[in-house]
């Protein structure tokens, strides 16, 4: 759990006392760990579950405040946004049955969390990226209005220095400004933590490294973002760029972001992870400064090295070292954070045993990896999982290549049991969570490959939104059943429920693929798409997308009537015809205040816009009049049975 209770602001002086702080807690490091301080002989496991809060029409629900009272439960905690929720599982000892303990306490955690929900109107999903979320869901009001967050937000955004670029190619494009860092908040994950010693740190986080690709590639959950097919694990791409702090002399510069999978291997101890990370990235948030550590080891207490802590929780290694204390003892681990959320509890533990039977395997049988793998292959395994999913090639160890599904068919899955094994987990937790990884393999069936499928499936069938909305119900009901995703039939319109609140506002139905013209345009071209496309209304846009007006087929109608048709006349420009002022709405505008301003205002159409009169979309009568038709349709359907 990340502290929450920080002031808002920091002065310089301030700052500086805290990085004195930082540099004492390493001290203390060198020294605990000169003096064999740390907990050792001690292997412990334990995650952390993230998850979206949604409204009955799948939206993200900005819930967490409610939530939080309702629940009352220590487990639980804030995330960045007011639609996320984290819950955090206790430590279990590896061995026996504690996988299956795991996903004992992790149901029971989120019945509570979804009982809470819908006794509140709301419910939870389990996801990557919930693929019903909106730009309008990521602006500084959904944000969870705490010290920390406000903080953090404020100080990266200082160190930027201008707008957050995002930029993400898969199937569709991604491009996109963005003034704050909540599309952070549009990742949820389900971090696994292993427990090492401190002499074996060096040796198990490069294990960590290595094995991190092929589990991710069998894990994949977060193909989709505003809409746009993507990679099969969006979020890697996401959250580097979402908390990129490098101004852009430093992106030139090469210098290494915040989220990161690192530049080469561990050579002899946590030491070289928690100085790198001070030595690359600014301090960005301060809080009370503890005891002198120093002081507290000489009495023989165990120092809560509280500014160390907070500044490794503001960089984000894929793969992270933290620091902690368990019974009064201190310990290491190694936090693996690149696994998705979902999609169900039992494909969570599957990964996690995948992920903890590869560790203690690889460890086992190679005394050091980077004599078996370079850390370029390691690091070009991740980004090809993340884009591909189970279609990625892998370069495994002595630099043999192997389709992802090939290598963990063949290699790593005998390799993760026999660690298991050697682990004395009880046989069948082992039987029983392998093998969903080993048919979701042979299937080639992952959450994020469901998805795309169950896209692909639904075709044309009603609008974008309403594919996105059925995504995430079908993604709700299967998990509720709780068997894995490979099991999972694909998601389909047909199957939709709750289908009148999917158009109780403009945005769940609006036209987003919009034709435009510029105001220095010949009207001519907006005639010509008039014509093209069976449209009879065409926004004006300038160059930042921004409408600054609207042509009507009556505006052209009355061009023509005015006696300038004709090859001999002169131009006119869309500026000198277009309608300067359009009635807008926002994705938000619930359907009836859209229908009240068509009626009052007698136009046929809104152009739809966000924050800054940035065009997204556009709604006429006949969407309003196939919305109606398809609403009566429904009704006399349920009427009838």
């Amino acid at each position: 759990m990340g502290r929450h209770d920080l002031p808002s602001g920091f002065t310089d002086d301030q700052l500086r006392a805290f990085m004195k702080a930082i540099l004492a807690d390493v001290h203390a490091v060198e020294r605990m760990l000169a003096t064999d301080a740390f907990e050792t002989g001690v292997r412990r496991i334990g995650a952390e579950q993230e998850m979206f809060l949604v409204d009955r029409s799948c939206r993200a629900w900005c819930g967490i405040e409610a939530m939080m009272q309702k629940l009352a439960h220590p487990q639980f905690t804030y995330e960045l946004a007011q639609f996320n929720l984290e819950c955090n599982l206790k430590p279990q000892t590896f061995g026996g049955k504690c996988l299956s303990a795991m996903e004992a306490e992790l149901q029971d955690l989120l019945h509570k969390a979804r009982s809470a929900a819908h006794e509140l109107g709301g419910d939870i999903v389990l996801v990557g990226i919930l693929p019903t979320l909106r730009r309008a869901d990521l602006t500084l009001d959904s944000m969870v209005q705490n010290p920390r967050f406000l903080a953090l937000n404020r100080a990266i955004s200082q160190l930027r220095g201008g707008e957050f670029q995002f930029r993400i190619k898969g199937v569709d494009e991604f491009e996109m400004t963005h003034d704050n860092v909540m599309l952070e908040s549009c990742n949820t994950s389900f971090q696994v933590h292993f427990q090492v010693g401190p002499r074996e740190f060096a040796k198990l986080y490069n294990v960590a490294q290595a094995i991190t690709a092929p589990v991710l590639a069998a894990s994949t959950n977060s193909p989709l973002l505003l809409g746009r097919r993507l990679w099969r694990e969006t979020r890697v791409a996401l959250f580097q760029q979402s908390v990129d702090a490098r101004s852009a002399a430093h992106q030139l510069r090469g210098r290494r972001p915040r989220v990161n999978f690192g530049d080469g291997w561990v050579r002899d101890s946590v030491l070289e992870i928690f100085r790198e990370d001070i030595a690359r990235f600014r301090v960005v948030l301060a809080t009370d400064i503890d005891e002198a550590p120093e002081a507290v080891l000489d009495r023989g207490g165990v120092p809560a090295l509280t500014a160390l802590r907070l500044h490794n929780g503001t960089v984000y290694r894929w793969n992270r070292a933290c620091y902690g204390i368990s019974d009064g003892k201190p310990h290491l681990r190694i936090e693996a954070r690149a696994f998705p959320a979902g999609p169900t509890v039992v494909d969570e533990i599957a990964n996690a045993a995948f992920f903890f039977g590869l560790m203690a395997a690889v460890s086992h049988e190679f005394d050091d990896v980077s004599k078996v793998m370079s850390f370029d292959d390691a690091k070009g395994n991740f980004v090809a999982a993340a884009r591909l999913g189970l279609q990625a090639n892998l370069t495994w160890f002595h630099g043999r290549e192997f389709g992802a599904q090939q290598l963990i068919q063949e290699v790593l899955l005998p390799m993760a049991r026999a660690g298991l094994e050697n682990a004395k987990l009880d046989a069948g937790d082992i039987d029983r969570y392998l093998g969903v990884i080993a048919e979701r393999c042979r299937r080639g069936r992952t959450g994020a490959r469901w998805a795309l499928d169950s896209l692909t499936a639904m075709g044309d069938k009603g609008t974008k939104d309403q594919r996105m909305t059925a995504l995430v119900r079908a993604t709700m009901q299967r998990q509720a059943g709780g068997e894995p995703v490979h099991t999972w039939d694909l998601a389909d319109t047909g199957e939709f429920e709750g289908w009148k609140e999917s158009y109780v506002q403009v945005g769940q139905f609006m036209t987003t693929d919009v034709f435009t013209v510029h105001p220095e345009d010949v009207v001519d071209l907006a005639a010509s798409l008039m014509d093209w496309r069976h449209i009879r209304h065409v926004p004006v846009e300038d160059n930042d997308g921004k409408l600054v007006g609207l042509v009507s087929h009556r505006m052209l109608l009355r061009l023509v009537g005015q006696g300038m048709r004709g090859a001999e006349r002169t131009p006119v420009a869309v500026k000198d015809i277009m309608r300067k002022d359009p009635i807008t709405v926002t994705p938000g505008t619930p359907t009836l205040e859209a229908i009240e301003l068509m009626r009052r205002h007698k136009v046929g159409c809104l152009p739809v816009v966000e924050t800054g009169s940035r065009l997204v979309g556009i709604i006429t009568e006949r969407d309003l009049i196939r919305v109606a038709a398809m609403l009566f349709e429904k009704h006399l359907r349920e009427t009838n049975g």
